[in-house]
């Protein structure tokens, strides 16, 4: 399935950029509407995509995201049953990914699979394989059985809500997006420019560490070019040793209304952007 752009869209951050017109529009499949699914429900609504939603909570709790955002709320376990999708985006806890399985094994080989989700050892707790150098993509991969495209992880709630513009736009953000299957990962990079940022290929799964947190790629707010640079300056060891860091920082703030954009400035300052 292709998707066709025109150079004008709405995003996220833009309430009054006209609608995408579009000849051929995704069904697409969102589960999890915490703060990163709910926004992607009404950016791809926006953009003009058949958007379908749903959680462990059961479609009765969607009933005002799928109101707002014009969404359908679905059963879980309807999701590549009795729900068709061209995509399936997931947006959940990273530790919980494996629990999908059932469901992702429900859909045709050739739907691609987009995960939102990043690794945090405190909520998450241990896994020893990533803990040992395995990239999350990989991870993921091997709990899914198929391949899955990383998108959208390496943004703030905030900047993901707030941030994204039209093509285009001087002041435009881009998101990096990793997958090994390239047909996937195209068709990923089209769904990241409809939600208002310009998409940089990062590579494979085995490259899904030069976005995972602590990264220089990691909520830090560049434009294309300027992430096209953050990742090639990512170094495997110092990501975690820098996340960790970052992270001792990041809980002893209180959450006052400068809070994500400290964390912008924190997580750029670690990497040695702030003077690029």
């Amino acid at each position: 399935m292709m998707i066709f752009s025109s150079s004008q869209g709405a995003a996220l951050g833009c309430h009054s950029c006209p609608t995408r017109e579009r000849d051929t529009v995704a069904k697409i499949g969102i589960i999890g509407t915490g703060s990163i699914g709910a926004s992607l429900t009404r950016g791809l609504s926006r953009a003009g995509h058949v958007v379908t939603i749903a959680n462990t909570r059961g479609p009765q709790s969607l009933a005002e995201l799928a109101a707002e955002s014009g969404a359908t709320a679905s059963a879980l376990e309807d999701v590549g049953r009795d729900v068709d999708v061209d995509v399936l985006i997931t947006s959940i806890p990273f530790r919980r990914m494996p629990e999908l399985r059932t469901i992702v094994d429900r859909l045709p080989a050739g739907v691609p699979v987009a995960d939102t989700s990043n690794y945090y050892p405190r909520r998450d707790g241990r896994i020893e394989e990533i803990e040992r150098g395995e990239a999350e993509g990989v991870w993921l991969e091997r709990q899914l059985g198929r391949p899955v495209v990383r998108a959208w992880n390496s943004l703030l709630q905030t900047t993901l809500a707030d941030k994204g513009r039209p093509r285009g736009a001087a002041d435009r953000l881009a998101v990096a997006v990793a997958g090994s299957d390239v047909v996937a990962k195209r068709l990923v990079m089209d769904l990241v420019d409809d939600t208002g940022f310009d998409p940089v290929d990062a590579g494979t799964a085995e490259d899904t560490w030069r976005l995972q947190a602590g990264a220089p790629a990691y909520c830090t707010e560049l434009s294309a070019e300027q992430l096209r640079a953050a990742l090639t300056l990512a170094d495997r060891d110092a990501v975690t040793v820098r996340h960790s860091a970052v992270l001792s920082i990041i809980d002893t703030w209180e959450q006052g209304p400068t809070f994500f954009d400290d964390i912008v400035a924190l997580y750029r300052a670690a990497a040695g952007l702030s003077a690029r």
